[in-house]
């Protein structure tokens, strides 16, 4: 059965292979639309070959209808396969390369035979590509550090691409009937934005039997390696998966073992020497100068190893007591320590925390109590404004924060100063009907190369929020981009800077700017700091949130959704946050609608910020 999702990519793809054949924008634009509405669609799948029916969906027509129907009844499409056929397979994977459209690749494809990322590499490197018109040496410089960095991160996948595919086969491991315990262990369970395996930690009487199903799971594409309680295969999605059977009474020595992380292991198994005991991946024992039977070991030699052992303190087996360890938060017991959250495991603080009784009470996903940062048809989103807010209803939110782009961001459609109002007015009349959810009006602005704003204070001031973004001019020097923020945040209409560094996790590097410096203006101005939930950034990175919040800055927690799935992400931003030691306290928008409402408008009205809200370079109303 063909799925709404393969529908759309489906789409996707034919609009890519027509801007590729330089075919009518608008016949292009049509796909595109098509695929957004499709992965909209909310009806049965019998609708989707039902021509008539999918007639009647906004932006497919007649033509297109033909071919998703098609699609969907037969599993393929004539038109596509066609298509497909003028071009080489592989040439799609040029798009995966920043700063490649479609007529760059055109160009390269008709004029230097280039038809895969080897072959593009190839011409780089002969310096062929820089001879071509509209292209040059710094677009030769910029393509092969992308492919370079391409390379570097192969075998690498962000969190969020594999996040799925990991919770279902945990969840198909834990309905088998021979298992015990499941979890997935690893730096999934850390939380890390880049994973480059998964470890599946389960406990079972019958391994052969959870192995013989893990290994025949659909998502499963080859068997790399398979012995009595350790199996490797590789899954559809190109990751490599671990599975480890253990007993119940190793169960929780293997989980934070094969959690990790390395660092934190280390750590772990000191404490345990410490006392005497040896930690390992199955077990908790007698440190192994003790365990001299049978080994040869004069009483004398295991004295003085077990001194060494445990810093000088002798002991002896009887003297050693192994506590009965049934889950983590006993083996953390063991050692002394309060129970350490998965996310903080990186030898970061964390044992002294929970040495000390100081470990934070970590945010929840249920915390959350509302989000900013909220994108709709209006701009570059997929889904409309009336979408959106349902979709948050759904949740049980209690507000959302729409914001879409500014007129600046002319590729992502952005708002002109008319069609800001109309969407104003729009969700002016859509509040009016709907009490239970409250619809903040705002823009995501941008942020110009000098600092200053895409907007006139006075279009500004009349929003209930403003979002201030860079989304162009990355290679300024860290002292010119610093500047040009700290200047954006100053504004007094200018409620949080989204994703801070610019990134895009194993794609583009984040640009460069000074951190610290931003995070001591946003304590000064009071401007949030926004934790772009999407997995694609996961910005700003979870090692700097615990300086952040030393500086009193706030954290926002939004998901730059562009559809109504992606309010979904906030999950992924929940994960990094817990990485970055932040709780509740930490993040405005898990504050209830009367305080966000407060809060939004606190850097308004303070004297600090009216001092900087006039700003002679920003651009006239139109």
């Amino acid at each position: 059965m063909t799925t709404k999702e393969q529908i759309a990519e489906a789409l996707e793809e034919i609009a890519t292979l027509l801007e590729l054949k330089e075919e009518n924008p608008f016949k292009i634009r049509a796909y595109q639309n098509a695929a957004r509405s499709i992965e909209a669609f909310g009806a049965s799948f019998s609708d989707l070959q039902n021509q008539e029916a999918l007639e009647k969906i906004p932006g497919i027509g007649k033509a297109i209808a033909a071919k998703i129907s098609e699609l969907a009844t037969t599993g393929g499409l004539k038109f596509l396969e066609e298509l497909r056929a003028e071009f080489p397979s592989a040439i799609l994977e040029l798009f995966s390369i920043p700063g490649l459209g479609s007529k760059k690749i055109k160009a390269l494809y008709e004029q230097l035979k280039v038809s895969s990322i080897a072959d593009l590499q190839a011409a780089c490197e002969s310096g062929r590509v820089a001879e071509l018109p509209g292209f040059g040496e710094t677009t030769q410089t910029k393509i092969c550090n992308a492919i370079a960095n391409r390379a570097k991160h192969a075998g690498s996948f962000q969190f969020g691409e594999i996040a799925a595919e990991a919770e279902q086969l945990r969840s198909d491991l834990a309905a088998h009937n021979n298992a015990l315990q499941v979890s997935v262990a690893g730096s999934f369970r850390r939380r890390k934005e880049i994973v480059r395996d998964l470890d599946f930690i389960v406990a079972s009487k019958s391994p052969d039997t959870i192995t013989e199903f893990f290994c025949g799971h659909p998502f499963v594409e080859g068997l790399i390696a398979r012995g009595p309680t350790k199996t490797s295969v590789r899954l559809k999605s190109g990751i490599q998966c671990d599975l480890r059977v253990v007993t119940n009474a190793e169960y929780p020595f293997a989980l934070n073992y094969f959690t990790g992380s390395k660092e934190h292991n280390i750590v772990m198994r000191n404490r345990a020497l410490n006392r005497g005991w040896t930690l390992n991946e199955y077990r908790l024992g007698p440190a192994p100068n003790l365990e001299t039977k049978g080994r040869g070991d004069s009483p004398q030699s295991s004295v003085k190893s077990n001194k060494k052992a445990t810093g000088g303190r002798s002991r002896s087996i009887a003297s050693v007591k192994i506590p009965i360890i049934r889950d983590e938060a006993e083996l953390y017991r063991a050692l002394g320590l309060d129970f350490i959250p998965p996310e903080l495991r990186e030898n970061c603080g964390e044992f002294e925390a929970a040495e000390s009784g100081k470990l934070p009470h970590l945010i929840e996903l249920e915390n959350l109590r509302g989000t900013f940062h909220c994108h709709t048809t209006a701009s570059d989103g997929h889904n409309s404004l009336e979408e959106m807010v349902a979709a948050a209803q759904e949740l049980g939110f209690e507000y959302i924060g729409i914001a879409d782009h500014s007129r600046s961001s002319v590729q992502a459609h952005g708002l002109d100063f008319a069609r800001l109002k109309v969407q104003q007015a729009q969700i002016r009349k859509l509040q009016s009907n709907l009490p239970d959810i409250r619809v903040f009006s705002g823009i995501e602005c941008d942020i110009l190369r000098d600092g200053a704003l895409d907007f006139e204070d006075e279009i500004l001031a009349d929003l209930d929020f403003v979002v201030a973004s860079v989304h162009s001019t990355f290679n300024l020097s860290e002292a010119e981009m610093t500047k040009r923020v700290i200047r954006a945040i100053s504004n007094p209409f200018v409620t949080m800077l989204a994703h801070p560094t610019g990134r895009l996790l194993l794609k583009r590097e984040g640009y460069a700017i000074d951190i610290p410096a931003v995070l001591d203006a946003a304590a000064e101005t009071g401007t949030w700091i926004e934790l772009n939930a999407a997995p694609k950034r996961l910005d700003l990175d979870w090692r700097w949130w615990p300086l952040a919040k030393e500086k009193g800055v706030r954290c926002v927690i939004n998901p730059d959704a562009h559809r109504t799935a992606r309010l979904q992400d906030l999950w992924f931003g929940i994960g990094a946050a817990r990485k970055g030691w932040l709780t509740k306290e930490d993040v405005v928008n898990c504050l209830p609608l009367a305080k966000i409402e407060a809060e939004l408008k606190a850097k308004r009205t303070s004297p600090s910020s009216r001092a900087t809200s006039r700003d002679p370079v920003a651009k006239p109303l139109r």
